[in-house]
């Protein structure tokens, strides 16, 4: 059995959970049935591998199930971080209506380090190329209007591998 700390709360993962994640950690199989290629190379049933994901998903020890698209690959190659400044209470509900355009990935709050890094908001902005990247820069600025104190771009030169934690 291993034991997980989520938020002061001890989950305990018998050896099957610990097999599913290992299994699936580094995304699902690319195959057309994943769920059943994962059942069978553990020798449980689809059904099982299903339910116990679904409880680690509503537990908190698996954060989502995704795809996560290579960008540059797909042609996207001015992706930018855009950063806000906008008031802390309204960051919120400005960051919703940020996130829901098409061309942005993500969008969280993140804490200001005052006074090198006044920037509240993060938005991932997708595009061609910089200079529709900085277009669509300008159409959240528009849509945050007045509540835009400041914002920059920081540019992706390279994708990055992203990965959580690995269990070995």
């Amino acid at each position: 059995m291993s034991k997980a700390l989520l938020q002061n709360e001890v989950i305990i993962l018998d050896e099957l959970d610990r097999q599913i994640i290992q299994a699936t950690q580094s995304g699902l199989p690319l195959v057309p049935r994943p769920y059943h290629h994962v059942a069978e190379d553990l020798g449980v049933t689809v059904k099982e591998v299903i339910r116990r994901m679904k409880a680690m998903k509503d537990t908190g020890i698996i954060r989502r199930i995704a795809a996560v698209p290579n960008h540059y690959a797909l042609g996207y190659k001015g992706n930018g971080m855009t950063v806000w400044d906008v008031p802390s209470e309204l960051v919120n509900d400005l960051g919703h209506k940020v996130g829901v355009l098409d061309f942005v990935s993500h969008c969280y709050h993140r804490p200001r380090f005052l006074p090198d890094w006044p920037y509240n908001l993060f938005a991932m902005v997708h595009a061609h190329n910089r200079k529709e990247a900085l277009l669509l820069v300008d159409t959240i600025a528009e849509l945050l209007g007045k509540h835009d104190r400041g914002h920059d771009v920081l540019f992706s030169k390279q994708i990055l591998k992203k990965t959580g934690m690995r269990l070995l």
